[in-house]
């Protein structure tokens, strides 16, 4: 009888990845008017799930995360028989409770970004610093009041909204267009590259905070 081959030792399997990042987050609010869901992954690759139920949101949702490199998955239901102005609102307040938790500290990060963005004859500029202090600029002259269904006054509530929860200061100014689409799709482009440079990892920062405060 042939002696039988020593069994093949097992080769130790490696871990695989987890699907999310350390910097991601999710958070809901629910509250008399709305209920929103977010999940986030900063660094994730530009995917976006939206069920707003305000579909020119929902498309400029998907430009803030294919153009910030931001995993985003938002979905809301909200008291729109009146109007979109309460949705609209919470949904950038939980985006920004979601962001907020998933920077943590906010070490090793640039801290500051901006970009401009044009499109066709409309350019923006957005300049965002995570300071830990909420202030918005907002300069915009939309060159109508609706985009479709969409009141372009809700444009300001929901960076409002953002900025008070995520704690940063942020700048907004539209320098030309005439067409009020284009005009916040240039807003809400040039939001998400401003956001994917301040949050990018300083290989210089050795995790130290972007402050000379030691904190932000």
């Amino acid at each position: 009888m042939a002696a039988r081959k020593p069994k093949a030792k097992a080769r130790p399997v490696k871990a695989r990845p987890t699907a999310r990042s350390k910097r991601s987050a999710s958070v809901s609010r629910d509250t008399l008017e709305t209920r929103i869901d977010v999940a986030l992954d900063i660094d994730g690759d530009g995917r976006s799930a939206l069920a707003t139920g305000i579909p020119f949101l929902d498309h400029m949702l998907d430009q803030v995360a294919r153009h910030g490199l931001i995993d985003l998955t938002v979905k809301a239901s909200g008291d729109l028989e009146i109007d979109a102005h309460h949705t609209v609102e919470d949904i950038g307040i939980t985006i920004g409770q979601a962001a907020a938790k998933a920077i943590g500290e906010k070490r090793g990060i640039v801290r500051y970004g901006h970009a401009y963005v044009p499109l066709d004859e409309a350019l923006s500029r957005v300049v965002v610093d995570f300071s830990g202090r909420p202030g918005l600029e907002f300069h915009v002259q939309f060159a109508r009041a609706r985009v479709g269904e969409f009141d372009v006054d809700l444009v300001h509530e929901f960076f409002q909204g953002f900025v008070n929860h995520a704690q940063v200061t942020l700048h907004i100014d539209t320098l030309r267009g005439n067409n009020a689409h284009h005009q916040a799709e240039t807003i809400f482009k040039a939001f998400g590259r401003a956001l994917r440079m301040a949050l990018t990892p300083d290989s210089r920062a050795a995790g130290s905070t972007p402050s000379t405060k030691g904190v932000l």
